[in-house]
């Protein structure tokens, strides 16, 4: 059976927490091996994701994993986060670099997530299975495709357990990123990242501002389905799922799906893999 986990999102109002529960509710079902909960830097998003990672343990009964970003955050800010993470029980972080927030000028005491692992491993021991990023179409700010290899093993050095890719479409790319990593010496298992395609201008517009291609046929194919939606989620749902099992079929240890805290598109892709 395919191990799978999720990612969710921290709700801010009270539609959006009914939404997260209505998610949660359906894709628990699944039976993934953990959820994670994406953080936000700096200000009052901090609270979201520590609230929400408690409530998807107590009332959904899930092994949440809360994101932890060091950008912006002070040792003892970041400090009191992990301890607050230990109470509540929690034995998996999500550790990121994140992005410095728009008027933000300090970018913390922690530069890089490399320091931020290290962090986590010097104050907790071995107490936190450390999940990291991974960029197979190389992160959008990386001086170039080596030197963002160079990073990612030095997250893998500084203590990291397993890693989440970014999303893609191109299963190639991901096999690319798995054997220049292997041929560092990089031996943690990797992990795609899935998006399923529920909203294609939206998905673009992540897209862009991620560095993840959309491959010219799927784009091509969207857009001459035009205005029928139910043809564009079933196309979506069927691309996603021969990517997913290409990947399986290749190796790939387990499956993170980004639901964008929606259960259907992902529901729908889980559907075809059954």
């Amino acid at each position: 059976m395919t191990t799978i986990s999720f990612e969710f999102y921290p709700p801010k109002t009270d539609e959006q927490r009914t939404q997260l529960d209505r998610t949660a509710d359906k894709l628990k079902a699944h039976g993934p091996e953990y959820v994670s909960c994406t953080f936000g830097a700096g200000g009052s998003t901090l609270s979201y994701t520590s609230e929400t990672v408690r409530h998807l343990k107590q009332h959904h009964a899930l092994d949440a994993a809360p994101h932890l970003s060091c950008v912006g955050g002070t040792r003892d800010e970041i400090g009191e986060l992990l301890d607050q993470y230990k109470v509540i029980g929690c034995r998996r972080i999500v550790a990121l670099r994140g992005d410095l927030p728009s008027g933000m000028g300090h970018p913390g005491d922690l530069r890089y997530a490399a320091d931020l692992i290290a962090f986590i491993r010097d104050r907790h021991g071995d107490h936190f299975h450390i999940e990291v990023g991974a960029y197979p179409e190389t992160h959008p700010q990386a001086q170039d495709a080596l030197a963002d290899l160079r990073h990612f093993k030095a997250k893998v050095d500084a203590g990291a357990d397993a890693a989440i890719t970014q999303y893609f479409y191109n299963a190639d790319a991901y096999f690319h990123f798995v054997d220049a990593v292997r041929a560092l010496g990089v031996g943690i298992p990797i992990v795609p990242g899935i998006m399923p395609i529920s909203n294609f201008s939206q998905l673009r517009r992540f897209s862009e501002q991620c560095g993840a291609e959309i491959p010219r046929w799927i784009t091509r194919k969207m857009q001459a389905y035009g205005d029928d939606a139910e043809s564009i989620r079933d196309f979506g749902a069927d691309v996603v799922a021969a990517l997913c099992r290409r990947l399986l079929d290749g190796g790939a240890p387990s499956l993170h799906f980004y639901t964008l805290n929606l259960a259907k598109p992902t529901q729908s892709v889980l559907s075809r893999l059954a």
